[in-house]
């Protein structure tokens, strides 16, 4: 069977670890047709459009995509393209796995937690305003409906992959109404699966138990703008960004994407950690149903970590991106 994809080799890094993951699918023997589409700083400088319509149309006879980091200017110039995509192909739930690999030195071992994240509303619907000079109003957008999708998402996921726990983190305390409906819906779905235990924290003392005691945690369900904050601090106690994969999920599509940004200042070095988007494309191959790959993909990149030989500087290694690609597409076919 070949499979008809759309490939977004993205900004900064993007076409560097795009390209490593790609390798290592082919090592894999899937057969896949892709489709190359442009979005973010390159698709501006062609199309004078961060996300052009042929970009959409594409995502959306395809269904499903890899797609590398996209950088968004800070405080001025185009908005994120990576919130419009959400937006657009309504890809309602982030899924952040964060899982300890094979050989790396961190404080903390054997961890192996999910974030869901709501992607569409809360402060990320970006409603803002000046309502005077000098003041500035953003508006936080809970509702009934998004809560209770994003709830379900995390409970089904955890039914299918026999996870144990859904935590509901919050602000409930001070935002009662926003956050408070949020959790309502929470509830609500959790009392139809009670086979999976279900609890509630606020979202300080979350980050604070993270830190203390991971271990505690299996699901993680936030929303968008907690849930943003807190993936990053757990990619933390596995390694940092380089290793932890991600995809944005909807009802007719999915996007693959690292968790990372663009880091435009290694562009082109050579220096890029490739792992995050490998592990993101096993994420795309489970998704497909292809999961005889996907999990040889994701023993061989515990293979060349374990090994401790071949990893780029930021995990102490002296590596390229290319060449902590072959070595996993080498290991991916004593897997298979």
């Amino acid at each position: 069977m070949a499979y008809q994809l759309t490939l977004l080799p993205g900004d900064g890094i993007g076409p560097e670890v795009t390209d490593a993951a790609l390798k290592v699918l082919e090592a894999t023997g899937i057969k896949i047709r892709w489709d190359k589409a442009l979005a973010g700083q390159r698709a501006i400088e062609k199309y004078a459009d961060p996300l052009p319509e042929k970009t959409l149309k594409l995502l959306k006879k395809n269904q499903v995509a890899l797609k590398g980091p996209i950088g968004t200017p800070i405080a001025k110039g185009f908005g994120s393209v990576n919130v419009l995509l959400r937006k657009k192909l309504q890809l309602f739930a982030n899924l952040r796995p964060i899982q300890s690999l094979s050989g790396l030195s961190t404080k903390y071992q054997d961890i192996d937690l999910v974030v869901v994240r709501e992607n569409t509303e809360s402060l990320y619907a970006g409603i803002e305003h000046e309502v005077a000079p000098g003041v500035v109003e953003s508006i936080k957008v809970i509702t009934e409906k998004a809560s209770l999708r994003i709830s379900e998402f995390s409970f089904q996921y955890a039914k299918q992959q026999k996870r144990r726990k859904v935590t509901a983190i919050h602000k409930a305390n001070i935002m009662k109404l926003s956050d408070g409906l949020f959790l309502a819906c929470a509830r609500k779905v959790a009392e139809r699966y009670p086979k999976v235990l279900y609890n509630e924290m606020i979202v300080d003392n979350a980050c604070m138990q993270l830190v203390i005691k991971p271990h505690q945690f299996d699901i993680l369900l936030l929303e968008n703008l907690y849930g943003d904050i807190v993936s990053d601090l757990c990619a933390g106690l596995v390694g940092g960004l380089g290793v932890v994969p991600g995809a944005n999920i909807g009802s007719d599509a999915a996007i693959f994407e690292a968790v990372h940004g663009s880091a435009p200042d290694i562009a082109g070095k050579g220096l890029a950690n490739p792992i995050a988007m490998i592990l993101t494309a096993a994420m795309m191959l489970r998704y497909l149903g292809e999961h005889k790959r996907a999990k040889a993909v994701c023993l061989a990149v515990n293979e060349v970590t374990a090994a401790r030989e071949i990893l780029t500087p930021d995990l102490g290694g002296k590596a390229t991106t290319k060449e902590v690609a072959k070595a996993i597409a080498q290991a991916v076919k004593s897997h298979l």
